[in-house]
């Protein structure tokens, strides 16, 4: 299929990215392609969870669901961040109502010789085949992120074995085997390095790069395993773009409860640091500095809220980030028995009390 992509007739995202001025805040909604959408219930009784990420004309149909709901300022891939592990060799389901679930987890570091390094341009191809259909499909309408999951998210799923509230089968390995955790990180950026190369080379025009279980560790271990990890993907994915000729697109970190890092994070390359809904605006400014963008960071929650509370809400968060360099999102991901009418809502209030006069 070729590359040659429709004119983007919507750049705010981009623009708030790199700290251009823009007309009003761009807003999108982590998860937005999913389980919240009836339309995507539907699809879901006929296909198992990773038969729709491998199958690029489902994955785009699925990422373009919302945008054809509401006025958002971007499309996300249909993906997950275990399609990784999953290109290591590891075994993933997604059971309803659990999650995902391995089938032999990492136990000690003598498994990490189970590990398969892909050849990722082969092994992922289903991922940027269907980012490539979806530019085309999304016909400039809005731009199109791609992303990953972090090393140190994908290394507690690849020990854990799944979804965990405590992350201290994980934990124990960056405390008893250091050396075996540095590296299982370093394969982890390795394959995310180049990951998130080709999703470039396949039309993505902004990188999310999800360290979702930031919250489980403290400033020490963070520095010691995670920071530099972060820190390398930017580097070496912009260098990589800059090698082959590729286009230079924003990158986003975004570290769930990681306000214990956001100064450090402030300074690691990214365009764009996310902020989750535990944190004022004003801090996670101060904290990250006034040479990045802020992603964020409504709480999911309230979504639950009646429009006109919703409405009051949006309106403070909008004063308090102000216009430059914010990207609105939520806090983390879209809960799945949310009501489509409130994104709806959210969506529009975003724009209406972020609007340059």
């Amino acid at each position: 299929m070729t590359t040659d992509f429709p004119v983007l007739q919507n750049d705010r995202l981009l623009r708030a990215a790199k700290g251009e001025e823009v007309d009003f805040v761009p807003v999108w909604v982590m998860r937005q392609a999913g389980r919240y959408l009836p339309e995507f219930r539907e699809l879901r009784v006929e296909h198992d969870f990773f038969k729709i990420c491998r199958t690029p004309e489902l994955a785009c149909e699925i990422t373009l669901q919302p945008i054809r709901r509401f006025e958002l300022d971007a499309a996300i891939i249909f993906s997950d961040i275990l399609v990784v592990p999953q290109a290591l060799g590891m075994k993933v389901e997604m059971k309803p109502g659990v999650g995902p679930v391995f089938d032999s987890p990492l136990v000690n570091p003598q498994h990490l010789d189970r590990l398969i390094i892909p050849d990722v341009k082969q092994e992922l191809k289903y991922v940027f085949d269907a980012i490539t259909l979806t530019r085309h499909k999304l016909e400039g309408k809005v731009p199109l992120i791609g992303f990953t999951g972090a090393p140190w998210t994908l290394m507690a799923y690849m020990i854990e074995g799944g979804g965990s509230k405590t992350q201290s089968k994980a934990k124990k390995w960056l405390y008893q085997h250091p050396e075996a955790s540095h590296k299982l990180l370093k394969i982890l950026t390795d394959v995310n390095v180049d990951y998130l190369v080709e999703q470039v080379r396949a039309g993505a025009q902004l990188l999310q790069v999800f360290e979702s279980n930031a919250e489980y560790l403290g400033l020490r271990e963070f520095k010691k395993f995670v920071l530099p990890t972060l820190i390398d993907i930017n580097k070496r994915v912009k260098a990589k773009l800059q090698e082959e000729g590729l286009e230079q697109v924003p990158m986003t970190v975004f570290a769930k409860g990681g306000h214990f890092v956001l100064k450090e994070l402030g300074e690691s390359g990214y365009d764009v640091v996310g902020l989750d809904w535990t944190i004022e605006p004003q801090v996670g400014r101060q904290l990250a500095g006034d040479k990045v963008t802020l992603q964020g960071n409504l709480d999911p929650c309230a979504l639950y809220a009646p429009a006109d509370h919703l409405e009051d809400i949006v309106k403070e968060m909008a004063a308090k980030f102000g216009n430059n360099r914010w990207i609105a999102n939520l806090g983390h991901g879209i809960y799945p028995d949310m009501d489509p009418e409130s994104v709806k809502n959210f969506v529009t209030f975003i724009h209406k009390y972020t609007k340059s006069p």
